[in-house]
């Protein structure tokens, strides 16, 4: 028998003794019962969340709301929330379908599109987000956004879209990441936006790099939360690898003329080198407040 302080022998067990543990036991469990019935399932994940996740995660219930105050889901999280309007209510996000990632065939369906593109990126970025035990519903919601104002033509739509802009006034200038927040902020549902949370439209304008190496991006990158900083490295992730495999797809590049210095360190295969950079980067981020890769070796020049 068990109580308080452990194993009472067979033979001085006091039957008052296994009432009273028994009852306390009981009593322990029925309130924690009570408690959860007390508590929204929403409640209950946000919880789950404070106990479970990185002391550099962000917690649901810290939220820092919407622009539009609204009552909460008695289901549903605020992040998961943000992430089902943007599936079913984003009709940005469901034209991005039809525009182009890097190649245009019409007679090649596997090609990425910039649908394709996100779904990838909101993959490799969940995947990382776990394994960190960060927010992984607030990194889904700014991954599967983070391209709903992207141009067609890929950044070359988007580099003639600004250069238009310039000619008609040297001020103003079109930048995706800027116009993603645009369309969930004001462009959908008839000019009311989808009223995400503060943090997921965050995350949706510091998703954009530079052309700068990632090294230096990881080092000066300040997003505002750690979440946002794991999709703007996946974003990486995910086309670097995936063009790749595109250019390899569709005979633009052979097998011998990608480096030996690229195969060597990330693989062969494009599931390969996206595992090697996904377990580079939790191995040297995991309980870290920022995200961190190893340093890229030299290259030899072949």
């Amino acid at each position: 028998m068990l109580y308080a302080g452990g194993y009472v022998p067979a033979g001085n067990r006091n039957p008052f003794l296994t009432l009273s543990c028994n009852f306390c036991s009981y009593y322990h469990f029925a309130s924690r019962d009570i408690i959860k019935l007390s508590m929204t399932i929403r409640e209950q994940i946000e919880q789950r969340e404070s106990e479970y996740l990185s002391q550099y995660a962000t917690l649901s219930a810290a939220s820092g709301g919407r622009a539009r105050p609204e009552p909460p889901c008695p289901v549903r999280t605020i992040f998961q929330r943000d992430r089902d309007r943007i599936i079913h209510l984003c009709r940005a996000f469901r034209r991005l379908a039809q525009k182009t990632q890097v190649f245009i065939s019409p007679r090649e369906d596997h090609l990425r599109t910039r649908l394709s593109h996100t779904l990838e990126v909101a993959q490799i970025a969940r995947t990382i987000a776990k394994a960190l035990r960060l927010n992984e519903d607030l990194t889904e919601a700014i991954a599967l956004a983070h391209d709903v104002g992207h141009t067609p033509f890929g950044h070359a739509g988007e580099a003639s879209l600004d250069e238009v802009y310039r000619s008609y006034d040297p001020q103003a200038h079109f930048a995706h990441h800027e116009h993603s927040l645009r369309v969930v902020d004001v462009l959908e549902r008839d000019g009311q936006g989808l009223n995400l949370s503060q943090e997921t439209r965050e995350g949706i304008v510091a998703h954009s790099k530079s052309m700068k190496d990632l090294q230096i991006d990881l080092e000066e990158a300040t997003p505002p939360t750690m979440e946002a900083m794991v999709v703007r490295v996946a974003d990486r992730i995910a086309y670097i690898t995936h063009d790749l495999d595109d250019c390899l797809r569709t005979g633009f590049l052979s097998a011998q003329q990608v480096p030996t210095v690229v195969t060597k360190t990330l693989g062969a295969r494009h599931s390969q080198r996206v595992g090697t950079m996904v377990r580079d980067l939790i191995e040297h981020s995991l309980d870290q407040p920022r995200i961190s890769m190893s340093i890229a070796p030299p290259t030899s020049g072949d």
